[in-house]
């Protein structure tokens, strides 16, 4: 099993994967996830009737601050240029919280997967934090990448997630 793993060398060690012989190409991630509250949490902080302020703002920020901070993160994450960090923030009654999405892309030899998912955590977070004072049963939940493109999985894997979701 070891030797299918592209963090893992053939003498077992851990290593970053070696992308210079891939092509750059235009590459993109969704990732979503979503914060649980109580409705009146969720009315307080649509109001903007917080102790702490625009919750959604500063959870956007966060999210597009973690994505860029990624690689300092995740040890054998790449650095790479990020072209576009986009974060969605949207109420959901029905939850009731907070639906998050965020999409990243870049022009470079490796995706943006772990960016997304990083971003979207962190969005989480911070919602989460902001809002703990208020309501005790926040719960962070269904983080998961959506799709992604670019890169030879292509196709492949933004059809297959497609069709799951």
């Amino acid at each position: 099993m070891l030797d299918k793993l592209s963090h893992i060398n053939d003498e077992g060690d851990v290593q970053m994967v070696d992308v210079s012989s891939k092509s750059i190409s235009t590459r993109e991630a969704i990732a979503t996830g979503k914060v649980i509250m109580c409705l009146e949490t969720l009315q307080k902080i649509k109001e903007g009737n917080t102790p702490k302020g625009d919750i959604i703002a500063t959870a956007k920020i966060a999210g597009i601050m973690a994505a860029k901070q990624t690689s300092q993160l995740i040890p054998l994450c790449h650095p790479l240029p990020l072209s576009k960090i986009a974060v969605k923030i949207t109420a959901n009654e029905d939850l009731p919280g907070y639906d998050i999405e965020v999409i990243v892309k870049t022009n470079a030899k490796t995706g943006v997967e772990m960016e997304a998912l990083t971003g979207v955590s962190i969005t989480a977070l911070t919602l989460y934090d902001m809002a703990k004072a208020i309501d005790k049963s926040l719960t962070i939940t269904d983080i998961q990448l959506i799709s992604k493109t670019g890169g030879k999985s292509d196709s492949g894997l933004a059809m297959a997630m497609a069709q799951t979701n």
